[in-house]
């Protein structure tokens, strides 16, 4: 199986990332489910999508109720008939100093970011793990392999993902479920993440660097598309994605 035909979920599919995956996947022959919190936005999306030929649906999703990303992946089973990927992407990233003691935002963070992404996984793992072949995505972040001031929590969510997502490659190589895990690592990537910032002085931090050297989201979109177009035997685990201007 390559692109064509695949059944994908996409979390945070409403703008940036997974809005620029989604149409690119669909313009390949996927068929994408499309979840975030913003209905308006996945509307006029879907209507992109089918406007040009492909195939979409949505539901409004809030990672942070496992309940709901269920539903996501029950409708993408009864709309098109399985589940063959999830692309984890729905995130965070209102990075300030610890001293800052931004805790509510620490708290939103790890319910979206980290939290967010197991309850994709559990709503895909049992479809998995009985077909013995899927596909796991997660936007972890260079923060993820790299620990910079000012993203101390946000880094720490993206760590865990890093982990969680080679453990469960493992895990499934152990058990012959066949399941392939894709984990990105995006740097400077123009898109709405720096709109949760509220800490003034980062703010201006990042918008100054993704201002010098930001790149469109379409660049992930299409490290995703390789990711999944590989034969079910290959598994492309691990991306890290830079500007070509970023040091």
């Amino acid at each position: 199986m390559t692109v064509a035909n695949k059944v994908v979920v996409i979390t945070g599919a409403s703008s940036g990332i997974g809005a620029a995956t989604a149409k690119l996947l669909a313009s390949n022959g996927a068929k994408v489910v499309l979840g975030a919190r913003r209905e308006d936005r996945l509307q006029s999306l879907v209507q992109e999508i089918t406007a040009a030929g492909g195939q979409a649906a949505y539901q409004v999703t809030d990672v942070r109720d496992a309940a709901e990303v269920q539903g996501l992946v029950d409708l993408a089973k009864s709309q098109f008939g399985g589940i063959d990927v999830i692309f984890n992407n729905a995130g965070i990233m209102p990075t300030s100093p610890i001293s800052a003691l931004k805790t509510q935002e620490w708290n939103d963070m790890i319910d979206i970011n980290l939290k967010g992404v197991l309850n994709g996984v559990a709503a895909v793992m049992p479809d998995f793990t009985a077909q013995k072949h899927g596909q796991i995505v997660t936007t972890s972040s260079v923060a993820g392999i790299k620990s910079f001031p000012g993203a101390g929590v946000y880094g720490a969510t993206k760590f865990a993902v890093r982990n969680l997502m080679e453990v469960i490659r493992t895990e499934s190589a152990q058990e012959g479920t066949n399941i392939r895990t894709a984990t990105l690592y995006p740097a400077a990537i123009n898109t709405e993440l720096l709109h949760t910032i509220t800490d003034a002085t980062a703010k201006q931090g990042m918008d100054q660097l993704y201002d010098a050297v930001g790149i469109t989201p379409d660049a992930i979109a299409r490290v995703v598309n390789f990711a999944i177009d590989q034969p079910a035997e290959v598994n492309v685990n691990e991306f890290t994605i830079y500007p070509t201007k970023q040091a």
